[in-house]
């Protein structure tokens, strides 16, 4: 099943099944218990399938990625947050920092999985049981906060507004048995910058799961981003960071398309 979370004719805000071309209004909250309606939603606008209740986040997760930025592969899962307020919808722009500057903005296509129920010290054979679904994610990076001006510390440059685009669906867990076996893509303005496998992983969803769980409650909501695959935007030759008018096109197989826009942070008295 496809969930997507929307906005109706109505101004209000629900969830449906996908079907094809038509949306069928979701009664419910698919994180505390929902049924599918006959009733066919007049969708006006496509929002980020989850508001998480946190966003863990796991760096150099792919080994391609770890060789491309010559760093040696991690022993332990390297974990990194951002905030809640970064998510963006799927079309909508992710902004350019302005006020505090940022003029290294990366891209990063990642696999975002959903836990749908509360875990803690979860073994990582029955990990999944506690996973609701999978979308796209892209893991926004602004690499001169992250690399130069954190003080060590990757959140800054991680979780400016607009840094977390999740969408353009959830799909449950049940149609994808093996979250480690998707190819996964970035294209930037049409030209394929990331393609590659989940199964280059370092550490698979269910090691992940187990690892964030041990001693730590995962509440539902919790949104996991499994890292990234080689072809980042900081390891090129010159390097490729973005800027206003780019688009961003990430996919996933089995999941679908996540499309945002780049424009340039608005500042007091100045419009995009």
């Amino acid at each position: 099943m496809k969930i997507v979370r929307f906005v109706n004719s109505a101004g209000e805000i629900s969830y449906g099944e996908e079907r094809g071309d038509e949306v069928y209004v979701i009664d419910g909250d698919p994180l505390t218990g929902c049924r599918v309606t006959n009733e066919v939603a007049e969708v006006e606008k496509i929002l980020a399938p989850i508001v998480p209740k946190a966003i863990m986040c796991i760096g150099l997760n792919y080994r391609k990625h770890a060789e491309e930025g010559k760093a040696p592969i991690p022993k332990f899962p390297v974990l990194f947050m951002k905030t809640p307020s970064a998510v963006q919808n799927p079309g909508d722009p992710i902004e350019l920092p302005r006020t505090l500057e940022s003029t290294r903005v990366d891209f990063e296509c990642e696999l975002a999985v959903v836990i749908g129920k509360r875990c803690k010290n979860v073994n990582k054979a029955h990990a999944l049981d506690y996973v609701l679904g999978y979308t796209c994610g892209n893991d926004v990076s602004a690499r001169d906060w992250q690399k130069d001006f954190g003080g060590s510390q990757w959140c800054r440059g991680k979780t400016f507004d607009t840094f977390a685009p999740l969408g353009p669906c959830l799909v449950l867990k049940d149609a994808i048995p093996d979250p480690n076996a998707l190819r996964i893509s970035t294209k930037l303005n049409g030209e394929v910058m990331q393609d590659w496998n989940t199964s280059d992983m370092i550490f698979d969803v269910p090691t992940l799961i187990e690892f964030l769980s041990g001693s730590t409650t995962l509440e539902p909501g919790t949104v996991i981003l499994t890292g990234t695959p080689h072809g980042v935007g900081m390891a090129r030759t010159p390097p490729v960071f973005l800027k206003h008018g780019d688009v961003l096109t990430i996919e996933i197989e089995k999941i679908g398309i996540l499309e945002n826009p780049v424009i340039d942070e608005p500042t007091p008295g100045k419009h995009a």
